[in-house]
């Protein structure tokens, strides 16, 4: 017998490192259409992340504070075994590019053949947040020379640019 999943409860996971304006759009679009949002923060122990999983919980819980419908977790593994968790029959992912569609697409089909009940739904990016990738964030964060935060405040939510500046200066 297979548990009831909630076709009102969407998770939207990946590893935010930072999370990026992308992301929050995402989020608050999201919360609007779903009854309620998991914001699933994948801990992958092969990779070394800028933030540690705790400052990015720390973080994103309080970027989404005023949105009451949205909790942010950790979690370890599949992202579709994580949904099932959560008891929510939606996996909720952003669309940037074409790029993006190819690599959805086949992790969709995957996610389906392992569990047919969870349904994958995507958003298209908001075109003003398209050409954002934590990458290009991490290179502006380190590589600028001038006026860093201003440049960040067009790529990340302010909660992230003073700790993010703090870890490369630190290095």
């Amino acid at each position: 017998m297979t548990e009831e999943l909630d076709p009102r409860h969407a998770v939207y996971v990946g590893s935010f490192d930072p999370l990026t304006l992308g992301h929050h759009d995402i989020i608050t679009r999201g919360s609007r259409i779903f009854s309620k949002l998991t914001v699933g923060i994948g801990i992958n122990p092969e990779k070394k992340p800028l933030f540690s999983p705790d400052e990015r919980l720390s973080i994103i819980t309080e970027l989404v504070t005023g949105l009451h419908n949205v909790e942010v977790v950790c979690f370890e593994g599949l992202a579709v075994g994580f949904t099932r968790k959560c008891g929510a029959a939606v996996m909720l992912r952003g669309i940037r590019t074409l790029t993006d569609i190819d690599a959805e697409f086949t992790m969709s089909l995957a996610n389906r053949a392992m569990a047919t009940d969870i349904e994958t739904v995507f958003l298209m990016a908001n075109e003003k947040f398209s050409h954002i990738s934590s990458t290009l964030i991490k290179q502006i964060a380190q590589m600028s020379e001038t006026h860093p935060t201003e440049k960040l405040r067009a790529f990340i939510p302010e909660y992230f640019i003073a700790p993010m500046l703090k870890k490369y200066r630190d290095e």
